[in-house]
């Protein structure tokens, strides 16, 4: 059966950088540079020691839940810390510098940052066949009204929930509550479709709802030693667009 709302979430879903964040540290670390190197600074040579670093230390900073969840609301704040952990005691990097990297890397991720080629196409169809649409995405509000914007992407959707404004985020339960409860459905006529193992098949799955992992690498291949199930797996949104059942997976 085709639900009856569908909630989408918003980052590697439906916009993506389509870079490592390793790619963005190393260029902001080299822009910031060249500032520097106008007065007479050299640029260092271990620019890639130290983006391995700062890989090291975004994968520390992440991997726990409560920071991970206080780190998305102030984003620029967690960038900070992430480069400052990683640099530590060098003192070729002053305070002013690892600010200016953090905020750089920032500006590249949101200017690199674009539409999935098929996502606009999918919402529009979405839309016309009468299913309610909700965007339901973690994250600070200025941060994500941002892109939201950037993309003009309010109009598809009958509910946006961003978890700054809302209160609560994936993967409490009360998110996916609250969203359902605006577009006034069930959790068995609902669908949730995202990129996170976590956020978008294991919690939404135990309030009932059909849970979509959206694999925006494009390998339709669930990540080692994961023990989770999806309803369904998609590489491409425009997979969501066909009017078939989906009683098991697909890749």
């Amino acid at each position: 059966m085709r639900p009856k709302a569908i909630l989408f979430d918003l980052d590697d879903t439906l916009i993506s950088p389509h870079h490592h964040r390793t790619f963005f540290w190393h260029e902001a670390i080299q822009d910031i540079w060249k500032q520097k190197e106008a007065h007479g600074v050299p640029e260092p040579k271990d620019i890639d020691d130290l983006v391995n670093k700062i890989d090291l230390s975004a994968a520390d900073f992440w991997s726990e839940p409560d920071r991970h969840k206080s780190g998305r609301l102030d984003i620029r704040t967690a960038r900070f810390t992430i480069i400052d952990n990683a640099i530590g005691s060098d003192e070729r990097y002053d305070l002013n510098t690892r600010w200016l990297i953090a905020d750089r890397c920032g500006a590249l991720m949101f200017e690199k940052t674009t539409l999935f080629p098929d996502a606009i196409s999918t919402l529009k169809q979405l839309k016309m066949e009468g299913i309610k649409l909700a965007l339901v995405t973690n994250g600070a509000s200025e941060a994500q009204r941002a892109k939201i914007n950037k993309f003009d992407l309010e109009q598809y959707f009958l509910h946006v929930q961003i978890e700054g404004e809302a209160g609560v985020g994936k993967p409490e339960l009360q998110a996916y509550k609250i969203a359902m409860e605006k577009l006034n459905v069930l959790a068995t006529e609902t669908w949730m479709v995202g990129d996170n193992i976590d956020w978008e098949v294991i919690a939404p799955q135990k309030l009932g709802i059909y849970s979509i992992w959206r694999d925006p690498r494009g390998h339709g291949v669930l990540p080692e030693g994961t023990l989770a199930k999806p309803d369904r797996i998609i590489t491409r949104l425009t997979q969501l667009k066909s009017t078939e059942n989906y009683p098991e997976q697909t890749i």
